[in-house]
């Protein structure tokens, strides 16, 4: 299990996840324990890009429970379809927010949060949770990002399935 993460900031945004993809497979090799994983993810994403806030939320019953996070104090319920959180889990796909003022129903658990991207947690066809990164920073998000935390869910929840 690899301990210390490589980070290098001076890089583009797509150099800095294809280098942190194999240091998370690295990190997830051998560990089970799904909580453990999704901590150890959050750190390594809050760690190589300093997001404002990195974290897991998990379906517990018609709500998502605050789980594993890197930053301030957060919301801890949050019900479905409400926020880009409930939004993201009722839609079942990703959400790129710009501004989250523009969004109707956002919840601002921090005032601080500016620019979000959500993405769903699907296993076995069933949406178990979701991971909500926000930024102090507007349009802070784009079609990169997406990708790459798309393939960062993959590897977490392959990771889970052994």
């Amino acid at each position: 299990m690899a301990e210390d993460l490589i980070i290098n900031q001076s890089v583009s945004k797509e150099a800095q996840y294809q280098s942190l993809l194999p240091q998370i497979e690295g990190l997830l090799h051998g560990e089970s324990d799904f909580v453990a994983n999704m901590a150890n993810v959050a750190a390594a994403l809050k760690e190589q890009f300093q997001w404002f806030w990195v974290g897991f939320y998990l379906v517990k019953g018609d709500e998502l429970v605050l789980g594993p996070f890197q930053g301030p104090v957060a919301c801890t319920r949050i019900k479905k379809g409400k926020g880009v959180c409930g939004t993201s889990w009722a839609q079942r796909t990703t959400l790129v927010v710009p501004d989250v003022d523009d969004f109707p129903g956002h919840i601002a658990c921090a005032s601080a949060s500016k620019s979000e991207i959500v993405l769903p947690l699907i296993n076995d066809n069933e949406v178990i949770g979701v991971l909500d990164v926000d930024s102090e920073f507007l349009d802070h998000f784009n079609d990169t990002d997406k990708l790459y935390l798309e393939q960062v869910i993959s590897i977490l929840l392959n990771q889970n399935s052994k």
